[in-house]
């Protein structure tokens, strides 16, 4: 009898262990789900000194002034192909056109993306005739110098060849903008990377080109506003990625309206006043 009632005894305590276990698991069913963190937002900036050529964009102009379509050709490696973009309509060349549209709706741009990844300067020198020139176009957007520092290319050479480049663009007549490698981490592991930085710049001053420093507007995400890489840089740490693409297209499309719009002082204006 001891050992039934003992056997009753233990199951009545296990059941109700069961329906306490129940009652809670219930319990913890019905509290409200807490609302997970919604990730930080950070707005697109870009200091004035970043957003703006030095030189006008004068073919452009005349074309705008005369009412015709503009024509840009932005050639370049996988940061202009669009490697990191969840789509194509992402990249920063389709990005520019719409941006464009929206600070110049009375105009009419065409923007070719001619950007194939991997390329260096050589390589992108060679495409010219079919990939540039064959499209007639008005403004040329030349991304170049990552590969040759992820590589660890000699800095001489790439001068060489972007000064070459920038000859023959210059010859067709068409407005160039050059525009730097972009500030990532595994940009900014190479030894030469600031000088590349340097050697763009020096060769857009020689041969009065401009210049477009997206290297600078990222450090200026990165180092004054304080935005994380991993809100601008792909998970591979060397491309851009959607909220990148969009901000520097933005960023050069208030660029190219600003030079393809402003009013210049002519020789002379104002003599005798």
């Amino acid at each position: 009898m001891r050992a039934a009632g003992g056997f009753l005894f233990s199951t009545a305590l296990a059941a109700a262990a069961i329906t306490a276990a129940s009652a809670l698991v219930l319990a913890r069913a019905e509290e409200p789900a807490k609302p997970a963190e919604a990730p930080v937002k950070y707005a697109c900036v870009a200091p004035a000194d970043l957003a703006r050529l030095d030189l006008p964009l004068s073919r452009a102009a005349r074309r705008l002034a005369g009412g015709e379509p503009i024509t840009i050709v932005a050639i370049g490696s996988s940061s202009t192909a669009g490697a990191g973009a969840s789509s194509p309509a992402m990249t920063y060349p389709s990005r520019l056109a719409v941006e464009l549209k929206e600070l110049l709706p009375r105009a009419t741009f065409n923007v070719i993306n001619r950007g194939v990844g991997g390329e260096t300067t050589r390589e992108m020198v060679a495409r010219f005739d079919a990939d540039v020139f064959a499209e007639k176009p008005d403004i040329v957007i030349w991304q170049v110098g990552s590969n040759s520092v992820l590589r660890d290319q000699p800095l001489a050479p790439s001068g060489e060849l972007v000064r070459g480049g920038l000859k023959r663009l210059k010859a067709a007549g068409v407005d160039v903008i050059l525009m730097n490698p972009q500030y990532a981490p595994k940009v900014l592991a190479k030894r030469d990377a600031d000088g590349m930085v340097d050697l763009i710049d020096s060769m857009a001053r020689q041969t009065s080109v401009d210049l477009f420093q997206r290297f600078a507007l990222m450090r200026y995400w990165r180092l004054t506003e304080g935005i994380p890489f991993e809100t601008f840089v792909s998970a591979d740490e060397l491309h851009l990625n959607d909220w990148s693409y969009g901000c520097v297209a933005k960023a050069l499309a208030a660029a190219i309206a600003e030079a393809a719009t402003r009013k210049t002082v002519t020789a002379g204006a104002g003599a005798g006043q």
